[in-house]
């Protein structure tokens, strides 16, 4: 639908027209549609202005939402119609020339806003109402007990006159009076009424205990009772009340009469349902939210013995990217797309699909066998999403990580029950994502002790929890001791000792490697000064330290380094820097920069676990190493004498390659007197390894009795 081209007050009678039309059917006035949509006019000019306002004005919007409660605009499906007439026709009609997406946007704001008015100021009404009726029912009850005994024209003006719904029936449940009050509330006649027993008025969604009420009143056991009840109209809608019935005796004080006092609570309580369900129910998608989904878990988790549930839970790959590119607007719009798919998988009973928020959203299934279940739900789900998804004319390709958990109910809490199922959807994600992975207690124990470990980091370093040990690097030739690497350790309180493998990777996930890599700098170089000191006779000992590629990256590593030099006066020929090989595999010359300017002060660089990575060995003449270590991955071979042939070649290839570009060459892992003898042949330079001595505290380092590498 487009709209002419004529002036805007046309355009806006016209809005107000098709406004007046679509909530006239659900209102309450007694106005004609004309002149109903003569109300509507105003305030569909102060709508106009608040769309092409400057400035948004909520106040104003919340003030026409208020309003449709004054023009008897009552009904809940009377906002819906003005919401669904603003949403399509607002913009179309009153938008003038302006920018389509932000008065979209604005129209949007609007609806939030007289959605908000139109709710406060129906709440305000009906308390009000509830009120005024629950003082006349008051009045009512004891007046009309006193006309029975003292007048018959006083009851008839209070019986007639009362707001609410009265109703007179004998003890058997015949029904002798009722007043137009209660006649109107059920939409029946007096004579249609009259003679009807009340035992025949049930509803499937009576009270159990309402019955048991009843008996006691009429057999004079109860002086009264309060309900909530549920009846059948003629039309097959249902009349809810508040329903207080008591009992009238005779002057002897005999059981004589029972009194009904009828409050319509209709309306109210389908406010009440529909404000339910928007705070259960997600306001983009429509699915259920987290709150009805944690609600709907509870009580899959507390059923009885043979019950089992299966949960999926599913991340969307890639949906940021799709986000950021095109637009929150089209990113919603895939993400109510993809809902009405995965709404279509869960069709089953006890099944159900609900948005935790983003583009994260659960499947749960309950029953008695949900181990085959689970998986088939999870199986449909991945199906949904293979379709692309058609949004601003782009076909979009979406692909889900999906966690699943399974097991018998009353064994977890739904928040354990769902961080396992974020655990296991982290882990598919991490295995490439677009598949599904079920829940590991292994996995997820290892998954949450990272997490422990992360959070811990900060504040480990501060606690003095980290300490190094130092394995010695020994001259092939002679067998002297000529330094040491170090290596750092965390002394954790719960998990005793954790070696590098442990934590250097969250350290450098996190950023911490950073400022723990220069603490084991600075204290390794300090150490190094110790030997130095205590030990001159026995010559300058050399401290190798181990750089993580995080910090090659960090633009302060050099002068972090010289400064650490020069507060321990350690010359910088005394410290070795350790870069693995992968690191600085393709690396560019600003990678290499810092490194160079670190070579030409007098550190030197080796070139760490060297031989795992694809680097093209021609590769090492644009690298500033001074130093080859050799992986261990080589040498395992000579822990037997004699070695492999070929390993001993390709050993004897890289110490001969080295040696012609001026580089030594350390050799790790070695374990054995038969590896050390064929690596001095080869002419490796240094070596450590268990054979020599295991990583210890830094006074054990002149304690060791090392083997003559020469035999």
């Amino acid at each position: 639908m487009s709209a002419e081209q004529d002036g805007p007050e046309d355009r806006l009678r016209r809005f107000a027209t098709i406004w007046s039309r679509a909530v006239f059917p659900v209102t309450s006035t007694s106005a004609t549609r004309p002149e109903f949509e003569k109300q509507l006019l105003p305030l569909a000019r102060r709508l106009s202005e608040a769309l092409r306002a400057r400035i948004f004005d909520a106040d104003e919007a919340r003030s026409v939402g208020a309003a449709l409660v004054a023009a008897h605009c009552t009904d809940p499906d009377a906002l819906t119609r003005t919401l669904d007439c603003v949403e399509a026709y607002l913009v179309l009609y009153c938008g003038a020339d302006g920018v389509q997406e932000d008065l979209r946007a604005r129209a949007a704001r609007i609806q939030h806003a007289m959605a908000a008015g139109f709710a406060q100021a129906l709440r305000e009404r009906t308390l009000a109402e509830q009120e005024a009726i629950a003082q006349a029912a008051l009045r009512a009850q004891g007046v009309v007990a006193q006309a029975l005994h003292a007048s018959e024209a006083r009851f008839r003006a209070v019986f007639e006159g009362a707001a609410i719904g009265i109703g007179i029936a004998d003890l058997d449940g015949h029904v002798l009076q009722v007043n137009g009050a209660l006649l109107r509330m059920f939409g029946l006649t007096d004579q249609a009424l009259r003679g009807r027993r009340v035992q025949e008025w049930t509803h499937p969604d009576d009270a159990p205990q309402t019955r048991r009420l009843y008996e006691e009143l009429v057999r004079g056991e109860r002086e009264h009772y309060h309900v909530e009840k549920a009846f059948y109209r003629p039309d097959g809608t249902a009349l809810w009340t508040n329903l207080t019935v008591s009992l009238l005796r005779d002057a002897d004080g005999n059981p004589q009469y029972q009194l009904a006092l009828m409050e319509d609570t209709t309306e109210r309580r389908l406010l009440n349902l529909r404000l339910r369900y928007e705070a259960t129910h997600d306001a983009l998608t429509g699915l259920p939210n987290r709150t009805f989904f944690f609600e709907r878990l509870e009580k899959a988790l507390g059923a009885g013995a043979g019950q089992r549930f299966g949960l999926c839970y599913l991340d969307l790959d890639g949906f940021k990217t799709i986000n950021d590119s095109l637009g929150h607007a089209a990113g919603d719009r895939l993400l109510v797309e993809i809902a009405d798919r995965l709404e279509s998988c869960a069709t089953a009973p006890g099944e159900m699909v609900a948005r935790l928020g983003g583009d994260e959203f659960v499947a749960l299934t309950t029953g008695p066998q949900t181990e085959g279940e689970v998986d088939d739900l999870a199986a449909r789900i991945m199906n949904a999403l293979i379709a692309p998804v058609s949004i601003d004319g782009r076909e979009l390709t979406v692909r889900g990580s999906i966690g699943i958990v399974e097991g018998p109910a009353g064994e977890r809490s739904p928040a354990e029950v769902l961080r396992s199922a974020d655990i296991t959807m982290y882990r598919a994600k991490s295995a490439g994502g677009n598949r599904y992975e079920l829940a590991d207690p292994e996995a997820d124990a290892r998954a949450i002790t990272r997490h422990g470990l992360t959070t811990a980091l900060p504040t480990a370093l501060d606690r003095g929890e980290f300490f190094i040990e130092y394995q010695p690097l020994v001259h092939l030739g002679d067998g002297s001791v000529r330094g040491a690497e170090a290596l750092v350790r965390w002394l954790h309180p719960q998990h005793g000792v954790l070696g590098p493998d442990q934590f250097i990777p969250l350290a450098e996930h996190t950023g911490l490697i950073v400022p723990l890599g220069r603490w084991v700098l600075e204290q390794s170089v300090r150490q190094a000064r110790a030997w130095q000191e205590r030990y001159d006779e026995a010559g300058a000992l050399r401290i190798n330290v181990n750089l993580s590629p995080c910090q090659l990256t960090h633009p302060g590593l050099v002068q972090d380094t010289v400064d650490i030099l020069e507060r321990t006066g350690v010359q910088p020929d005394a410290l070795c820097l350790e870069v693995t090989e992968s690191a600085l595999i393709g690396a560019d010359d600003d990678l290499l920069k810092p490194l160079r300017r670190l070579a030409e002060m007098g550190v030197d660089i080796a070139l760490d676990d060297f031989g795992t990575g694809y680097s093209n060995l021609a590769n090492l003449r644009r690298l500033p190493v001074s130093i080859l270590k050799l992986d261990r991955s080589f040498t395992q071979s000579m822990q037997q004498f004699p070695a492999d042939p070929v390993d001993l070649k390709i050993v004897e290839g890289i110490v001969s390659l080295a040696h012609s570009l001026n580089l030594a060459v350390t050799v790790e892992g070695v374990e054995t007197g038969a590896q050390a003898e064929q690596l001095r042949i080869l002419g490796c330079d240094t070596a450590q390894g268990w054979y020599y001595a295991r990583p210890g505290p830094p006074d054990r380092l002149h304690e060791l009795a090392l083997v003559d590498a020469t035999g």
